[in-house]
Parts: C-alpha cells; sequence; structure tokens
C-alpha cells in the first residue's frame, strides 16, 4: 500500500494565537498516530499561480493512517482550536 500524505497551505494567517493552539494539540496527534513532518514552514520560492505561503507535509505509512489521523478525536479537538484562524487549503493524498 502507497504512503499517504497530508498537504496544508496557508493563504492567509488571521489569529496567530488560534494557530499556536492549534500546533500545540496538532503536533502530537499527528505523530502520536505514526505522522513525520516532512515540511513545515514558509515557503522560499513560489512561481506560476504559486504563493509564498506557509506550508506543512506529513508523510504517512499509508492512505488509511492519513485519514484515520484526520478523522481521530484528537486531531479534530486541534482544529476546533484553530477554527476560523487561517484560511487553510488541506488535501490528503496517496504517494506515487
Amino acid at each position: 500500500m502507497q504512503k499517504g500524505y497530508w498537504i496544508s497551505c496557508y493563504r492567509e494567517i488571521y489569529d496567530a494565537d488560534k494557530l499556536a493552539a492549534y500546533a500545540e494539540l496538532a503536533k502530537p496527534a499527528i505523530e502520536s498516530q505514526g505522522g513525520r513532518f516532512l515540511v513545515r514552514g514558509p515557503a522560499v520560492y513560489a512561481a506560476g499561480s504559486g504563493v509564498m505561503e506557509r506550508t506543512v507535509i506529513v508523510e504517512w505509512p499509508t492512505l488509511n493512517d492519513a485519514q484515520a489521523a484526520y478523522d481521530s478525536t484528537a486531531y479534530q479537538a486541534a482544529l476546533d482550536a484553530l477554527s476560523d484562524g487561517v484560511d487553510r487549503d488541506f488535501r490528503i493524498v496517496e504517494g506515487a
């Protein structure tokens, strides 16, 4: 089975405190379920329609693990803390 990946691009941060609260809850929720951060920071280059935005990529052992982690109670609590604090483009994709 292929690995799964979370890809998050933060178009705009409206409330840094909500983002910090989210990060405090999300990191342990992700790592405790087998997620591994590959990228976590601002873009250093963007081309075409790209935007210089904060990007996070998390690798999961399988696509099913990625979906289960997103649906988990711990991660949903992190999303509740984030609320409307950011405009975020989030997706789960299968590795090649």
